[in-house]
């Protein structure tokens, strides 16, 4: 192969010589350079496949898919992050007041006010519970004549649990989510592996191709050297009378189509290179691409395995079997949601709260309550006195704030610490809707769907069988083809050479002596050809049984 590529590569390879001066020269044969290509580079199929899994466009996007199916799991967990916010506002109100026990005199109260309300909130990752703690710091000012404290500092911390007792106890959305983020995260690793034995049994046909046209071009060059000499042979015969000039007309006819068909095989290698860098090159500007890439293909191994063995470790190992058991798995899931959303809703949620207040007395120098009655009260004890009665004493109640009251922020904040006003709650929320059609639909759309993914993974095993048997007869029929095209070469080679004794002794004519040559250049084509098919079956087996990572000892990263 050496000696063809170094034939083919260089420009302007001649293949006349000059001849005696009296026996014209043959018609020289240039053979230009290929278009683009300016160097070369040995490179074997394992090579190629490393390449290949390095740097195909379609390999690196499927690694994209994944790390997309990652974040879909981050993104999926990310509903249990809990949520901190809160509320702050600034009030001032003035409210019309129509009656006499409103705590105005002039008809109206001001109130000004100021509150910040910081809170967390979240679900927790266990029996669907979620929880929201708030603190409530305020501080309010008013001229109501009835507030003992003024300005206050209402503060409180709530803390409230809900948990479903029914819906939701044992699975609930979130884990839904979650479950099935993951499980498409597999997949997608099914999915990226099965695009990774496409591209390695695409690479490998392209290399054997690449195998093919250089060993094909390496004939035709051999094919143009036959010609050439018999054309030069019968030149010279015709130059001494012993062959007619029409013989060196056909000689000239045949060696012209040995020149077509070097020619085409230029192109075919042209091609079958071209095919291959775009599956292994990352792109034009690598610096292989301007290389003509020099293949030295491995000898072939027909598997030796019986077909039940084949069978068993292609349903093994097959990609798509994979993915059936997982999307079999996320109808499972699915379904299991599903069947948990036709139950009644029914929660129990726990609250607990301790509040506290504090503020500044005021001083007040009448008991509002009291005061519109107090000339009527000196009247009656006016009369009281008189008549040696006990004096009336409207004053009720104390006028002033407890202790615990008084203060500022940090008393307030000191009786929530004491937990001197606390308040517990327990409710029980039941939601039974009627009928819950939704639900048992979407209940029995994936109990139907189940039934699908069954029908779909029985028909994958059947058709993984099918291409085993076939990727194993592929490959029996390749090595016969093979075996028979080296016999066909043989004697083709065989017959060649005695029909050219037989002719350089006048017993046979040089029409048989060219065909003869075609026939030999057709089965050296054919043999080459069928080395190639042998190649590439093996690549076909290798993808059928999902076998080519370990037969070539390559790590999926």
């Amino acid at each position: 192969m050496r000696a063809c590529l170094s034939l083919f590569l260089t420009a302007g390879i001649l293949f006349a010589q000059e001849q005696q001066t009296l026996v014209p020269p043959v018609r020289p044969f240039r053979f230009p350079p290929r278009i683009g290509v300016f160097t070369e580079a040995r490179i074997t199929l394992d090579q190629a496949l490393q390449m290949a899994l390095a740097n195909n466009k379609d390999i690196e996007a499927s690694r994209i898919d994944q790390q997309e199916a990652d974040y879909n799991i981050l993104g999926a967990r990310g509903v249990y992050d809990p949520v901190i916010g809160g509320t702050n506002y600034w009030l001032k109100q003035v409210t019309p007041i129509a009656s006499s026990l409103g705590g105005s005199a002039n008809g109206a109260v001001l109130t000004k006010g100021w509150q910040f309300d910081p809170g967390v909130s979240g679900s927790t990752p266990w029996f669907g519970g979620s929880y929201r703690t708030d603190f409530l710091n305020q501080r309010t000012f008013t001229d109501n004549t009835f507030v003992l404290l003024n300005p206050q500092f209402p503060t409180s911390i709530n803390l409230q649990y809900t948990q479903p007792l029914w819906r939701g106890l044992r699975y609930d959305a979130n884990r839904h989510s979650i479950e099935v983020a993951q499980k498409n995260r597999t997949l997608t690793d099914e999915q990226f592996r099965l695009r990774v034995l496409t591209i390695l049994q695409q690479t490998e046909i392209a290399y054997w191709e690449l195998v093919f046209a250089y060993n094909n071009l390496q004939v035709q060059l051999e094919a143009v050297e036959i010609g050439r000499q018999q054309d030069e042979s019968n030149r010279r015969q015709e130059a001494q009378g012993l062959l007619a000039p029409i013989d060196v007309v056909a000689a000239q006819t045949q060696l012209a189509n040995f020149e077509l068909e070097a020619y085409s095989a230029q192109t075919t290698v042209t091609r079958a290179e071209d095919n291959l860098k775009v599956l292994i090159l990352p792109d034009r500007s690598a610096p292989l691409w301007s290389s003509a890439l020099i293949p030295a293909p491995p000898a072939s191994k027909p598997p030796l395995v019986p077909l039940a063995e084949a069978v068993a470790d292609a349903i093994a190992n097959r990609p798509e079997v994979a993915q059936a058991k997982i999307s079999g798995q996320i109808n499972e899931s699915d379904t299991r949601y599903y069947r948990e959303q036709t139950k009644p809703q029914v929660d129990v949620i726990g609250s607990y709260t301790r509040a506290g207040l504090a503020g500044s007395q005021v001083i007040q120098a009448v008991n509002p309550f009291t005061a519109g009655f107090q000339p009527l009260i000196d009247r009656l004890n006016t009369l009281s006195n008189g008549a040696g009665l006990p004096p009336i004493n409207l004053n009720f109640g104390s006028s002033s704030a407890p202790p615990i009251l008084l203060g500022g922020y940090g008393q307030s904040i000191s009786t929530i610490g004491g937990g001197d006003f606390p308040t517990t709650q327990v409710q029980l929320r039941i939601a039974i809707p009627i009928h819950n059609r939704t639900a048992e639909a979407n209940l029995g759309r994936s109990i139907a769907e189940a039934r699908r993914i069954r029908n779909q993974r029985e028909q994958t095993e059947q058709a993984i069988e099918a291409d085993v048997r076939n990727a194993m007869q592929l490959v029996q029929s390749a090595q016969l083809r093979l075996d028979a095209s080296r016999v066909a070469r043989e004697s083709a080679e065989e017959q060649y050479n005695s029909e050219q004794r037989q002719f350089r002794a006048g017993t046979s004519t040089l029409f048989l002596v060219q065909q003869r040559q075609s026939t030999m250049i057709a089965a050296r084509s054919q043999e080459r050809r069928a080395e190639a098919d042998l190649g590439e079956g093996v690549a076909a087996f290798e993808l059928a049984t999902a076998s080519v990572l370990r037969e070539h000892n390559i790590t999926l990263k």
